[in-house]
């Protein structure tokens, strides 16, 4: 059956007048629009209240128009993610590791810039010369506790050097080679290090025993030490400098005294050498030995505070010589021979006696 005399025949006449009032809509709005771009010949009040208007209309008739287009992308995009979320899961985790590569060699450097800071920053008082070094051997045993660190003759490192790393002391070197040396630390238990209690001053020897914490030996003094009292070198003996800091007192399981060492509160992998022999080498020798002694009276006499100076007295004067003693007379006595003092009398081999008087006849 043809399609006119079919049941939708009758829709001719509207389909027809449809795309008529369809054709005079988009003639308007190419009128609308033509208008809306004239700038020349319209007047400026005109040309204001077409555009407005064209503006409301086309508005809300853009929107609806590009609804089904966003509306599309938007599924879009979903399906898209919905399909590749397995594969940017998988990226995600792979640079999340890497990631966290990155982060353990950050944590590790800002670790171990830290530990360069605080051992670069290490002083002594008075100043000591020191050598910068790394443990690149550990020597560990029932008894012995060694290491073996990377500087040696070449650095002017000699037998008997203490050794620190940013914490405190760790022990003194044994043992020297071109490009090595070896460190025997406060643990072991040929390890003998005269120390002293920072509160009371009170003296005692760290023993080592091959233990984690050395004993103290030989305390003196009544109540000498407390737990938590800071231990610290003498010097005594000269084998290492005064105030050097070892570590803390703790009470042991025995009874006895014991250290915990700072030094091991961190790894003893970085280390500094104290190029320390004796305590001349603190100060300079030729300025203390005095070359020429200074005189008695320090204290000059014209500047005085009392005044000049007196003169000196004068020397005693000579003894006049005196005659010989004249016969004496009956009636009267005989006269006496004047001596000179002892000081200025001149010594003879026999004694001077005056001469016998005489008697009236």
């Amino acid at each position: 059956m043809p399609f006119r005399e079919g049941p939708l025949g009758d829709l001719k006449v509207p389909l027809t007048w449809t795309a008529a009032v369809a054709l005079i809509v988009a003639v308007v709005i190419a009128v609308a629009f033509l208008l809306a771009d004239r700038r020349e010949t319209l007047q400026q009040q005109a040309y204001g209240v077409t555009r407005q208007t064209v503006d409301t209309v086309a508005k809300p008739v853009s929107g609806v128009i590009a609804a089904p287009g966003r509306w599309t992308g938007v599924g879009v995009d979903a399906v898209r993610n919905y399909f590749f979320a397995g594969s940017e899961n998988a990226r995600l985790k792979a640079e999340l590791k890497e990631m966290r590569t990155y982060r353990d060699k950050y944590l590790a450097l800002v670790n171990e810039n830290e530990r360069y800071k605080s051992l670069l920053g290490l002083k002594t008082d008075p100043p000591i010369p020191m050598v910068a070094a790394r443990v690149v051997a550990d020597s560990r045993g029932p008894f012995a506790n060694t290491r073996l660190a990377d500087a040696g003759k070449e650095k002017g490192v000699v037998v008997g050097n203490p050794v620190m790393n940013e914490r405190g002391l760790v022990g003194r070197v044994v043992g020297v080679a071109p490009g090595a040396s070896r460190v025997l630390l406060l643990t072991d238990i040929a390890s003998r290090t005269p120390v002293m209690i920072d509160r009371t001053n009170s003296r005692a020897i760290l023993t080592g025993d091959g233990g984690p914490n050395p004993k103290l030996d030989y305390l003196r003094g009544s109540e000498p030490i407390q737990a938590g009292d800071r231990v610290v070198t003498s010097g005594d003996g000269g084998v290492v400098p005064r105030g050097l800091p070892v570590g803390a007192a703790v009470k042991g399981l025995d009874g006895r005294w014991r250290v915990v060492l700072f030094a091991d509160s961190t790894s003893i992998d970085y280390i500094r050498i104290l190029l320390f022999k004796d305590f001349s080498q603190l100060a300079d020798q030729q300025a203390l030995a005095a070359k020429v002694l200074p005189p008695v009276i320090t204290e000059n006499p014209d500047q005085s505070i009392l005044g000049p100076a007196r003169p000196a007295p004068p020397p005693p004067a000579a003894p006049a010589t005196t005659a010989p003693a004249a016969p004496a007379t009956p009636g009267t006595s005989a006269p006496t021979t004047t001596r000179p003092p002892a000081a200025t009398r001149p010594s003879t081999s026999t004694p001077a006696t005056a001469a016998p008087a005489r008697t009236p006849q």
